[in-house]
């Protein structure tokens, strides 16, 4: 059985959740109940950079912003510190629009994983509260043209939480290596 890069990838995302033991803190965490990683699926949408917007309408392109399914799995082995895993699944390709032509490109799946930080809590009453968490990451994929590629994101969400598993949540994220802003949103449970 041949495996590709996306399901390897997947696997080991499965497997970060099933061995989530830092330092001996996982028997406390069961005696307490507090709930160790977060499942959810969303979308997220990729925005060009106005320094490549620059270069596009010099050659009178217009690029249509790329969405992509998201698959996001959380760990959280502290209180304040998350431990993300993500993977972007394009819904359709890249799309340019050049004289009045519509060009199609194959768009990469991506995949990351970082560390992000829980900034606040508010709660808003005995079952809802919400956080906001920021910290950088690592987004790597592999592209037709160019192989294997890596780029550093600051991304950060805010997650609107109703009883102990249900969360909503809406976020940004800045990648440095492509000069791009995207913006993330989701649903998803606490385990």
């Amino acid at each position: 059985m041949k495996l590709n890069f996306t399901t390897c990838i997947l696997l080991l995302c499965f497997l970060f959740t099933r061995t989530n033991k830092i330092s001996g803190q996982e028997v406390e965490k069961e005696k307490k109940n507090i709930k160790n990683f977060e499942l959810s699926f969303g979308r997220s949408v990729m925005f060009i950079s106005n320094s490549q917007l620059t270069d596009l309408k010099a050659n009178h392109a217009v690029i249509l912003p790329t969405s992509s399914i998201l698959f996001f799995i959380e760990l959280r082995p502290l209180k304040k510190i998350r431990i993300p895993f993500f993977m972007n699944l394009p819904t359709e390709s890249k799309q340019f629009l050049v004289g009045n032509q519509l060009i199609n490109e194959e768009a990469a799946t991506s995949y990351g994983t970082g560390v992000q930080f829980k900034i606040f809590e508010l709660k808003i009453n005995s079952n809802s509260k919400i956080e906001m968490e920021i910290g950088p990451l690592l987004s790597f994929g592999k592209d037709i043209h160019d192989g294997i590629w890596f780029a550093p994101i600051l991304a950060s969400r805010i997650r609107i939480m109703r009883t102990e598993n249900f969360v909503m949540y809406i976020g940004g994220s800045y990648a440095a290596g492509v000069n791009s802003l995207g913006l993330l949103y989701g649903t998803g449970a606490i385990f």
